[in-house]
């Protein structure tokens, strides 16, 4: 991959992550106006009620993408599971309509398969648009780490541009903001001899991916 397009894919990465986080901190910026203006005391403790779950999700979201997208951990090669299973969690817990079973032994995973469990957590959750459950696991075999997420619901919404992007068959050029994160998965899978599946089932879509210690 050239300079320029790592610098695109991190400026879609960045649009991404704005996307994401303008609802939340939007309420808060509207929950701060209407408390400022706001004199009835059960209205106000409502609005400090909304003021404090916008600031969780913001919060949670933050985290979250901070370890998905960036470099949390410094240069720890190991982070430890219950790490990414509490990002995970709180992400479910702010879609309100998604049970998360978690089924990963190992005390700690490879940052870089990681990185793909929470993207791919999120890809997963982002099809669960009526709610469903949320299984995840995650298996080492020596120097390789294999992941299985299965989202399960009454409806499954998946973009299958994202699924060309997790198998590298979506064009640098065609990569926008919604797809940069499977695009970047896929990049990194494949650098660590790797790669990304995925499948499409009436109400399930299962995720898949292999990544090997460099």
């Amino acid at each position: 991959m050239t300079d320029y397009t790592r610098i695109d894919l991190a400026s879609l990465l960045c649009s991404r992550l704005c996307h994401d986080l303008l609802s939340p901190v939007g309420a808060l910026s509207n929950g701060l106006e209407l408390l400022s203006s706001e004199d009835d005391p059960e209205m106000r403790d409502r609005c400090v009620e909304l003021l404090e779950q916008s600031a969780r999700i913001s919060t949670g979201k933050l985290k979250f993408f901070r370890l998905a997208y960036g470099s949390a951990g410094g240069f720890d090669y190991q982070i430890p599971s219950e790490e990414p299973a509490a990002l995970i969690q709180a992400l479910a817990e702010d879609n309100g309509r998604v049970e998360l079973n978690w089924q990963v032994q190992s005390a700690s995973l490879p940052k870089p398969a990681v990185k793909c469990l929470l993207n791919l957590s999120h890809i997963a959750i982002d099809a669960l648009v009526r709610g469903g459950s949320l299984d995840i696991g995650a298996e080492q075999n020596g120097e390789t780490t294999e992941i299985a997420i299965r989202a399960e619901g009454t409806r499954i919404a998946f973009d299958e541009e994202i699924g060309r992007a997790l198998q590298g068959e979506l064009p640098v050029d065609a990569i926008t903001p919604r797809t940069a994160p499977a695009a970047m998965i896929h990049g990194l899978a494949a650098q660590h001899g790797g790669g990304i599946q995925y499948q499409l089932q009436d109400n399930a879509l299962i995720l898949g991916a292999i990544v090997r210690e460099a």
